[in-house]
């Protein structure tokens, strides 16, 4: 696969108290024929993330028509698992024409950085998101005790598939904590229920990477296909590609989609993260984060056809 990188689209600049900085995990749908709706996370000024959005043209992703002046999914009550911050990671329409959204959410720790689980919430109209529980969806369980989170959710019928970053450890990178984090798969009959088992999807080359972060799986004719980020020790977060028959056992094909980061300077010279891909009318488009996990906003890339 060929890209061509489009330039950046959006980055928050103090637009407001809950949107002061960051464009992170930008998360597209398609809201009619002219609009592209991005829901992206923002940060207030303690670096606290809460779920908004950036409309922009389905014919020009670069042209941006609005951006949500309230947050469509705010952080959790005090005490709650999302009480320091919510990640919007996967949205879905739904047959009713509800909006659902697969989150993580932040919760403080004393003796580690953070936890991170999953929520779930949906909307009537694509602005204004309710949680369905306040509890995670999924919960920490033995092997996955400090995050079970970064939620992607395919549906197809009575076909739901849930793909997300599972830790039971930490390292420390460049002395800094960070979550030793693998991409695991389980299913479930209705899209809300996750007890069942869930399963490894890829190991981790420790010679050079210490994990992956927000898987996004899409169908491309009979296979999936997944874009994902790649946590490396040397060259920091890079964008990853991987296709699969069932869902569960996959082959790294990371070379298809290693587009190189912008030259110094630039917005996306250092971090490559959060990849997400969506055909409108035969043209597709991969949307990501750049710097500082999105702190220099977000932008995106078009797949060239070959000819």
């Amino acid at each position: 696969m060929n890209w061509n990188k489009s330039g950046r689209v959006f980055v928050a600049n103090k637009h407001s108290n809950w949107m002061v900085s960051h464009a992170m995990i930008p998360t597209p749908i398609l809201l009619n024929e002219a609009v592209l709706r991005i829901y992206t996370t923002f940060c207030d000024e303690n670096k606290v993330g809460r779920v908004g959005y950036v409309d922009v043209s389905a014919d020009n992703p670069s042209y941006i028509l609005g951006w949500s002046k309230e947050p469509c999914l705010d952080i959790g009550k005090p005490g709650q698992f999302d009480d320091n911050g919510v990640v919007g990671c996967s949205v879905i329409l739904l047959p009713n024409g509800r909006i659902r959204m697969y989150y993580a959410g932040f919760e403080l720790c004393h003796r580690v950085r953070h936890r991170i689980l999953t929520g779930i919430a949906e909307s009537d109209d694509g602005g204004h998101f309710v949680r369905l529980q306040n509890m995670p969806f999924l919960e920490r369980s033995e092997d996955e005790s400090f995050c079970r989170g970064a939620p992607f959710c395919y549906s197809s019928g009575n076909q739901h598939k849930l793909w997300y970053a599972a830790s039971n450890d930490w390292i420390k990178v460049n002395g800094v904590e960070k979550l030793v984090s693998v991409i695991k798969m389980t299913e479930s009959l209705d899209g809300l229920d996750w007890s069942g088992a869930s399963k490894l999807c890829f190991d981790i080359d420790f010679d050079h990477e210490f994990g992956f972060s927000r898987p996004y799986v899409r169908k491309n004719g009979v296979n999936y296909e997944m874009y994902y980020t790649i946590r490396d020790y040397k060259i920091g977060y890079r964008l990853g590609y991987a296709v699969s028959s069932d869902g569960l056992k996959w082959q790294r094909q990371d070379e298809f989609v290693n587009f190189p980061p912008g030259v110094d300077g630039e917005w996306d010279s250092e971090m490559l993260c959060y990849p997400a891909v969506i055909t409108i009318k035969n043209q597709t488009y991969l949307f990501y984060s750049g710097n500082n996990f999105g702190e220099t906003g977000f932008g995106y890339a078009q797949l060239i056809k070959n000819e």
